[in-house]
Order: C-alpha cells, then structure tokens, then sequence
C-alpha cells in the first residue's frame, strides 16, 4: 500500500469512528488536531467529557488488532499534543478528559467499530 492509499484508508477509517461516534451522542470539537508533539484525530464531547481520541485501522485482529497498536511511544504523542490543545484551548480546559480508542477493522456490508473508552491515561513522571 504505497502513502496516498494509506491515507484514504486511514481518512475512510476516521470517518467510520466519526459517524459512529455520532450516533452516540458525541459532538465533534476538532478532526485532526495536530501540533508539532503529535496528532489527536478526534477531540469529541462526550456529554460532559472531552474525549481525545485515537483511531486505528487495521484489516485483521492478528497480533491484538488496532488497540493494540497504540503502543507507550504513540500514547505518549497523544498525551503530548493533548496538553498542547488544553494550552492553547483555555474553554476545553473545564471539562474532564479521557483518552479513547476507536478500532476500526473491515468487513461486509461495513467496518466493525469498537469503542474502548479511557484505553489509557497520561503518564505522570
């Protein structure tokens, strides 16, 4: 898979989780939030807390599917450019926040979506 069509699997993937996590009553805040520590794809309310949230894709549930691959490295990116948006976002700051996984794994007549809710916390060293 060269990088334009990893691109439009990793856009098609975000969109699945978006659409999904709309129909559960969550509100969009920002898609794609990025700054130079690293990259949120999804900043979400989730009735009164801000859900930052991973998206993974992947086409087999092999080596612990798309949960799996958020690895320390990727968590710690994401908790980086967290603190970047609650730093520059002074209103996002009243609200509670927790780290989501959206898995997104292919299948027929549509993806299979799972939610994992607080997949993981800010380390604190």
């Amino acid at each position: 898979m060269d990088d334009r069509q990893r691109k439009q699997t990793g856009d098609a993937a975000e969109t699945a989780a978006l659409g999904y996590l709309l129909t559960q009553g969550l509100k969009l805040v920002v898609r794609n939030y990025q700054c130079k520590l690293g990259e949120i794809d999804l900043v979400m309310l989730d009735r009164g807390t801000l859900a930052l949230i991973e998206v993974r894709y992947r086409t087999s549930r092999a080596f612990g599917g798309a949960a799996a691959s958020v690895t320390p490295h990727k968590q710690r990116r994401i908790t980086q450019a967290a603190r970047h948006l609650l730093t520059t976002q002074a209103a996002l700051r009243r609200y509670p926040a927790r780290f989501d996984v959206v898995a997104v794994t292919p299948g027929l007549p549509t993806s299979q979506v799972e939610w994992i809710q607080a997949a993981f916390s800010i380390e604190h060293r």
